[in-house]
């Protein structure tokens, strides 16, 4: 690539440090040249740490925005103002990479597709597990047939105990929910996207608060406040779509559940099957008689050596920033993207009212 990106980070805390300028940092045709935190002294921290020579920091992110040097903008804030910094980024002549999922409400993801279109800027959301190898090549045997019709399909994202304690995710109000927007969103987009299939016509759904009361209880990052616990720590959803596929969607934070599992698939198609419960498995049916493949995803030749590696947010950073040079689609559009806030959004309300929520 010729050109060197310019690019601007809006939110400098978990999500930045640990996956956006770490994966920047290792791509020789970007610099991060501007830092942005409402606790200013984060943006200090992280312009020191990843920053180019003369790096900006900022305490309010349209100050950021009115820097026409910046060509790229990376959105790491809580989910309430995904949509609003992303649309201004975008109306400020930015590419936008926004975290996931991409809005707190469907309705303003719809104004983030809107925007890209009108402005005509690239706009992806951070849905990094599609870079992972396993889906990688899950992604290429279902591009390529081997499956099938992908007819059922299910979503997993359970944690047995493992409620994030820090930040704003236990707040409903600045998240949106629970485990089902934060973790489940990523099985439902893999999901979704191994199947290539974005239409859905129905969704029934439940989210339960049954263990998040509990005081003293145990958590991988220690016991959570129940009186802080205002988000759901179970939801569950029903999703049949408009060619009569069905997908089950699962995502806990905290169940007595002993299979647990992170932006996980399991795929059943008319010609195979797919999961990744014990890494990446394939079953299928040959010459009168079951099979199951369990495929070699690391590069191992020999035993001293492993084979060249890219992380999961390396391979994200480098393929966005390609399509931004190369004027192509992202690997996560915006449409796509959209069409997983507005079936968690269906969920919730299922949830709420008790009734199935109809696409039109």
């Amino acid at each position: 690539m010729s050109k060197t990106f310019r690019i601007g980070i809006i939110g400098c805390g978990g999500i930045a440090n640990g996956k956006h300028m770490p994966a920047l940092k290792n791509q020789p045709n970007a610099e991060m040249v501007a830092f942005c935190d409402i606790d200013v002294n984060k943006a200090h921290d992280a312009a020191n740490k990843f920053g180019a020579e003369g790096a900006r920091v900022y305490e309010n992110y349209r100050d950021l925005l009115n820097d026409g040097s910046i060509d790229i903008v990376h959105v790491c804030t809580p989910n309430d103002s995904h949509a609003e910094i992303s649309i201004a980024a975008l109306e400020s002549d930015k590419h936008v990479m926004c975290e996931k999922p991409m809005a707190k409400t469907a309705a303003d993801a719809r104004r983030m597709v809107e925007a890209a279109k009108r402005t005509g800027k690239k706009l992806t959301i951070g849905y990094q597990n599609r870079f992972r190898s396993d889906s990688q090549y899950l992604k290429t045997i279902c591009a390529e047939g081997d499956l099938g019709e992908v007819y059922y399909a299910k979503a997993h994202a359970i944690r047995r105990r493992a409620v994030p304690t820090w930040g704003v995710f236990l707040d409903e109000e600045k998240q949106g929910g629970g485990p089902l927007i934060d973790i489940g969103t990523h099985a439902l987009d893999l999901t979704l996207w191994m199947m290539d299939n974005y239409k859905p016509k129905a969704v029934l759904g439940t989210a339960f608060h049954k263990l998040s009361h509990k005081p003293n209880s145990a958590n991988a990052w220690g016991a959570w406040d129940p009186e802080k616990f205002t988000v759901e720590d179970s939801a569950f959803g029903m999703i049949t779509m408009e060619n009569g596929a069905t997908i089950v969607l699962e995502s806990s934070w905290a169940i007595n559940m002993l299979q647990t599992g992170e932006a996980k698939t399991t795929l059943c198609g008319t010609e195979g099957g797919a999961d990744m419960q014990d890494g990446l498995r394939i079953n299928g049916e040959k010459h009168s008689r079951l099979y199951m493949n369990q495929i070699q995803l690391d590069a191992k030749g020999v035993d001293f050596y492993d084979g060249k590696k890219e992380s999961p947010a390396d391979l994200e950073a480098r393929l966005w920033l390609e399509a931004v040079e190369q004027d192509k689609d992202p690997v996560v559009t915006p449409e796509q993207a959209c069409v997983v806030s507005e079936i968690l959004e269906a969920i919730y309300e299922s949830s709420k009212t008790g009734k199935a929520v109809y696409f039109d």
